[in-house]
């Protein structure tokens, strides 16, 4: 049986990542959460991207917040981490469509509006280096699977992908 919750995340998983094909200045999409587990219910989908210290943020923001609202809409949700091109944590895309200092009361970015878009909030969440170095399942520039795929993440995402990027 088709678990419809699953392909739901896995679909809006694709449509990320084609919508972030057109920022060319993205090095890197992977996988790197619970969608990767044959959970039946994941929590949320979580992505890696590495990017450069230069890249704009708005683009990425917005797609982002496209597949949280989605995913949250489904009853999940989605974080999309960010790495630069040394693999180092940089944070998270800031889930506020007006992001800048003063705001949001409620921001506990590190660095509030100075990389506007980027919620650094390193008190809260890091990753540790050997997953950004090692991602469970890169999807982009080319697939590479360091870990057991489940069959729906195969079928759904992965050979859906790998002739649209």
């Amino acid at each position: 049986m088709i678990n419809q919750y699953r392909k739901n995340l896995i679909q809006l998983v694709y449509e990320f990542i084609i919508s972030c094909k057109k920022i060319e200045a993205i090095q890197r999409i992977a996988i790197i959460g619970s969608l990767l587990s044959e959970n039946e219910k994941p929590k949320d989908v979580d992505l890696l991207l590495t990017i450069p210290d230069d890249l704009e943020l708005s683009g990425l923001a917005r797609i982002s917040r496209t597949l949280q609202g989605k995913s949250g809409s489904l009853g999940g949700g989605a974080d999309v981490f960010l790495a630069n091109l040394n693999n180092e944590y940089i944070g998270r895309i800031c889930i506020w469509k007006d992001c800048r200092f003063g705001v949001r009361m409620r921001c506990d970015a590190n660095n509030c509006g100075k990389r506007i878009y980027l919620h650094d909030d390193f008190n809260t969440i890091t990753l540790k280096k050997e997953l950004i170095d090692n991602p469970p399942l890169i999807i982009f520039p080319n697939i590479i699977r360091n870990v057991f795929i489940p069959l729906d993440v195969e079928e759904g995402l992965l050979k859906n992908i790998n002739g649209a990027i």
